[in-house]
């Protein structure tokens, strides 16, 4: 179903450890895998069922890090991922039965428009340094906004940082790496609620996906390291070109 060759082995490493650098920063590193794995063969929905087990892997990481550097806020965290869950319950089950003609063309649109949405309007869900943060009770919309996420995390998975960053940030105030903290913590929560079905209905190619898993590891040790320092800017024009380059090619195959 997948033609593996070591040096496509490598190159899912190496993507990995990409993407795992760009969701622990931001979001969008899955702009880049599920298409390289649909361009090797795997159906879109076994495709964004493999990506999950990188997600899962990194996102492990990335949160041991973010809570051993003392980055984790954890006052609100139930109220948090109440929602996210439920949702990621929701998008897992459209994703696993949704017919492949409606979910390739749904998971490359929803990517790039992702992308755009952070690259051109980033100021949405920044907020200015010494704003107060809210708790999920306190902020109008902030329960529908963290479901959201939930349904499209479960659902497509890339670009779900963005989403996040939108309900946490832009709803809640937390800053950004506070933000990217509990986002990651959210990651981990609906990607197990979707992996465990994308398992139990054999729509995981375990091999590549262990091989992103490799690198996705690596690159959120990376990423949390340089969270405080990065470009946002710079960030964010990679990611849209990187993004349009995988979706052209994969629409393409």
């Amino acid at each position: 179903m997948i033609d593996l060759t070591l040096g496509y082995g490598v190159l899912l490493v190496l993507l990995g450890l990409v993407a795992g650098i760009i969701n622990t920063l931001a979001g969008g590193g899955s702009n880049l895998t599920i298409p390289a794995l649909m361009i090797a063969g795997l159906p879109p929905d076994v495709a964004n069922a493999t990506n999950r087990i990188g997600v899962m892997m990194q996102s492990l990481t990335g949160m041991k890090q973010f809570h051993s550097k003392g980055k984790l806020p954890t006052g609100d965290l139930k109220a948090i991922l109440i929602p996210t869950l439920l949702g990621g319950l929701v998008g897992a089950v459209v994703a696993s039965y949704a017919p492949d003609y409606l979910l390739k063309p749904a998971l490359l649109l929803t990517m790039l428009g992702m992308a755009a949405l952070m690259l051109f309007k980033p100021s949405v869900v920044i907020p200015e340094a010494g704003t107060p943060v809210k708790l999920v009770k306190e902020a109008p919309g902030a329960w529908s906004a963290l479901f959201i996420a939930g349904v499209y995390g479960g659902f497509v998975q890339a670009g779900v940082g963005f989403v996040l960053i939108a309900a946490l940030a832009g709803t809640l105030r937390y800053d950004i790496v506070s933000t990217n903290a509990l986002k990651i913590v959210c990651t981990v929560s609906f990607t197990a609620v979707a992996l465990a079905l994308f398992i139990y209905n054999d729509q995981v190619a375990w091999i590549p996906g262990l091989l992103l898993a490799v690198g996705s590891m690596v690159g959120a040790w990376l990423g949390v390291n340089i969270a405080m320092d990065i470009s946002p800017k710079l960030m964010k024009w990679f990611l849209f070109l990187m993004t349009l380059v995988a979706v052209i090619a994969a629409m393409l195959n």
